[in-house]
């Protein structure tokens, strides 16, 4: 059965944590609305490619646009089966929008699935007791606030994930296969290959 998952994103958040997910979903049959805080359907955010080139820290570039399918103002949490958070840069901001924290906070108290990759660790942090006990991945600059935050940060392979219960999350876009497996799984989704 199609399950119906919203993705929130701002300007600037990591470019193949929005394509790759939303087109991995769609293709096995589960639509995506992809909203961001006070923009519309059809309006563009720009993206950003995160990249790892032997600095210190991760080097950021401008990525494509991308157009939004779905107005912020109309998102009604009890329409979607799962919630989405994409990292990047987007993140650090959008998760001081009230609105963004009342989404999260509805998909938590109503124990649906919750998908963060990265920096999205971020918004769930915002909110008082998503993370709390859970076993969390993401980019490892986020692991203070994930354990101020009461949750067990995992650092998992840059190519992998971790689930706890209906929470899956990840370290970054190389983690992506095994990100979507995971989330695949908690939607209840079943890939057979003949």
């Amino acid at each position: 059965m199609a399950k119906k998952i919203l993705m929130l994103v701002g300007e600037f958040s990591e470019e193949y944590e929005i394509f790759v997910f939303q087109q991995a979903m769609e293709a096995v049959g589960h639509p995506v609305d992809v909203v961001c805080p006070d923009k519309k359907a059809g309006e563009l955010i720009k993206t950003s490619l995160h990249d790892f080139e032997g600095d210190q820290t991760y080097t950021e570039k401008p990525g494509h646009f991308f157009r939004l399918n779905k107005t912020f103002a109309e998102v009604d949490t009890g329409s979607y089966d799962a919630v989405y958070v994409a990292g990047g840069r987007g993140p650090e901001y959008i998760r001081i929008h009230p609105r963004v924290q009342s989404i999260v906070r509805e998909f938590h108290q109503a124990k649906k699935p919750i998908f963060t990759i990265c920096h999205g660790a971020q918004v769930l942090i915002a909110v008082d007791g998503v993370v709390s006990g859970k076993r969390v991945a993401a980019l490892e600059y986020c692991e203070p606030e994930v354990r101020l935050a009461g949750g067990i940060y995992v650092d998992v392979p840059p190519d992998g994930a971790i689930s706890d219960g209906n929470l899956v999350s990840a370290k970054g876009w190389p983690g992506l296969a095994a990100f979507i497996r995971e989330c695949l799984k908690v939607l209840g989704t079943e890939i057979r290959h003949a």
